[in-house]
């Protein structure tokens, strides 16, 4: 399915992570704090602007060979990963409904990984149900004064750019519009970072708006129009989160068939034994199943297909299912071994479970299939 330039991008890919990231990853578990060295390399090589136009600072390429590079990228460090995927977040709204002033402020910084960005979406009573949001941006002469919390917030305090999701009236969905912030801005301050059970070189904070004012020319998109943005937003970062957890589940595959085809019980190696050849197979077409399911989202995505939004869901809750499944197979593989995080499987099994939880639970995309099924 991949074509030649969109392979040569996979191919640089899966070089950095053999040689660099697959080196720290450890390192960056254990330690919990954020791969500078590795998101310096990935930016060296273009990797955080695979899929935005040249004009824009990026590769000018698309999201099948942005997927691709996520995948090599998260089969060595799920961690690392969440740099480049929650830069195309921070983009995304940007290149969907910002104006060309927007586009050549922000957007070429980073594509080129020269700052990190966040997106400030989730809040302590709005999770699943974005459209409950309260923080609220409240117009003030030519400015707009953003107040609320944000909760769960990727690379908060590290970005220098911020978008906000924000409430700018009391009608559920048609009241809620973006506005972007910066780092510095008097009255946007930064909670603790939270201690995670996986994903723990990215850090997560809470982000508090007190009377954050930001000039009208920061609303990214029309007033109210921030829900419509949002969706689109996601139908664009599912597969993403799909092809996180396809890395993920590769890397813990590798490790545990290499494993298995060493050690030795009951005087043969265990690859011999058919319960074992069983558990390989299913592994193995489940990876496979997934990769497909994102490759074909990312395919509709870059052809502009009407039922993106079906095939984001469908890629982004069987890859994160398949790679929990997955990574706690290659534990069991590994026996008493995958229980001890001197070895690496343990560490996967962590950053599994992230992707059934972010860009909108499992629960939630399975209701979106469901009302696709029977509402289309």
């Amino acid at each position: 399915m991949l074509l030649e330039e969109q392979k040569m991008m996979k191919d640089v890919a899966k070089k950095i992570a053999r040689d660099v990231v697959a080196k720290h990853a450890e390192e960056v578990d254990r330690l919990g704090e954020i791969p500078w060295e590795n998101i310096r390399v990935l930016a060296e090589n273009g990797l955080f602007g695979v899929h935005v136009p040249e004009e824009y600072g990026g590769a000018g390429s698309d999201m099948l060979s942005h997927v691709a590079v996520i995948e090599e990228i998260a089969s060595a460090c799920a961690s690392t990963s969440v740099a480049l995927s929650t830069q195309a977040l921070t983009m995304a709204p940007f290149l969907l409904a910002g104006t060309e002033e927007q586009k050549q402020k922000y957007i070429p910084r980073l594509a080129k990984g020269e700052v990190l960005g966040s997106f400030g979406i989730t809040e302590p009573s709005s999770g699943s149900d974005v459209s409950s949001l309260t923080t609220t941006a409240t117009k003030d002469g030519d400015d707009y004064l953003l107040n609320g919390q944000k909760v769960f917030i990727t690379n908060a305090g590290e970005s220098e750019i911020y978008v906000f999701v924000t409430r700018t009236s009391e009608d559920r969905t048609n009241g809620i519009t973006l506005f972007i912030a910066e780092k510095g801005m008097e009255g946007l301050t930064f909670g603790n970072k939270e201690d995670k059970m996986g994903i723990r070189g990215s850090v997560t904070r809470e982000v508090f708006l007190d009377n954050v004012r930001v000039p009208k020319e920061n609303m990214l998109g029309d007033e109210g129009k921030g829900f419509k943005i949002l969706m689109n937003v996601f139908n664009e970062t599912r597969p993403v989160v799909g092809a996180q957890a396809v890395g993920i589940a590769q890397g813990a595959y590798d490790y545990a068939i290499d494993y298995v085809k060493n050690r030795k019980q009951f005087g043969k190696t265990l690859d011999n034994f058919q319960m074992i050849q069983a558990m390989a197979a299913d592994m193995r077409m489940k990876i496979e199943a997934a990769r497909l399911l994102v490759y074909q989202a990312a395919t509709k995505l870059d052809q502009g297909e009407q039922d993106v939004a079906l095939h984001s869901s469908m890629a982004k809750c069987f890859a994160s299912d398949m790679a929990m499944s997955v990574t706690t197979d290659a534990v069991q593989l590994l026996g008493g071994y995958g229980f001890i995080k001197e070895y690496p499987v343990e560490r996967m099994m962590r950053d599994a479970k992230i992707t059934q939880i972010y860009e909108g639970t499992n629960q939630i995309q399975r209701v979106i299939i469901g009302n696709y099924i029977f509402k289309s």
